[in-house]
């Protein structure tokens, strides 16, 4: 096998995506952790009670040795094959943040960026959460370890065994954060509402401070610090 097969080898999703039917009157949200070396997606059905039902989970990665444009569109292909096998009603992704390294941040916003642009030519509605709202919705605690998402992931969808690698858990945290948060299904929280973030998201806000969770108080305070 000569260098540029292996290359090829290497890029590619550590999953089979198939379509997999609806829970009948389910909002379906695709949850994105994204990166450019392995870029993490998921599947699942959140039903008007708040129970989210597990559909698919992978990571697709790239290979550095490649070519920035060839990983970037490797990764909008990706993205284009999960909208067209399980046609979501929204997408939800992390939003990302300006204090990680410079590599990564900018590994992470072209990955970021060829997703949004695979929903938008859908029409598929975009939605930005932030790393703490996640830790937050999932396990009630802003500052949660991955491990925490991990296992508190497993427990919500009631998986046999947590998601690996970490990406994979995580962008099923985003998915079920966008379902319990995200608004449209009776979550209680409204996307439209307080200040626009410098990526174009609204942050979300809770209708009524005093019928408020520990882990809705958590998030909403994670939250104003992100802002800061």
């Amino acid at each position: 096998m000569n260098a540029a097969s292996a290359a090829r080898d290497s890029m590619r999703e550590n999953h089979t995506v198939a379509a997999v039917d609806r829970v009948p009157g389910a909002t379906r949200i695709m949850g994105v952790d994204p990166g450019l070396t392995r870029c993490g997606f998921s599947m699942l059905d959140m039903t008007a009670d708040r129970k989210a039902h597990f559909v698919n989970v992978g990571v697709a990665g790239t290979d550095p040795a490649r070519t920035l444009d060839q990983r970037i569109l490797w990764i909008f292909n990706a993205a284009s094959h999960w909208l067209d096998t399980y046609r979501p009603d929204a997408l939800a992704i992390e939003r990302i943040f300006a204090q990680e390294q410079v590599n990564t941040v900018i590994g992470t916003a072209h990955a970021s960026g060829a997703v949004i642009s695979a929903a938008a030519m859908r029409g598929v509605p975009v939605f930005f959460h932030t790393p703490s709202e996640v830790k937050a919705a999932v396990t009630g605690s802003g500052r949660a370890d991955k491990a925490s998402v991990g296992r508190m992931v497993t427990r919500i969808l009631g998986l046999n065994a947590m998601p690996k690698p970490a990406d994979a858990a995580d962008a099923l945290a985003i998915a079920i954060c966008h379902g319990w948060r995200g608004g449209g299904i009776g979550s209680g929280i409204n996307m439209s509402a307080q200040t626009q973030t410098h990526q174009g998201s609204r942050p979300a806000k809770a209708r009524r401070a005093g019928s408020l969770t520990p882990a809705q108080r958590a998030w909403m305070e994670a939250e104003a610090k992100a802002r800061r």
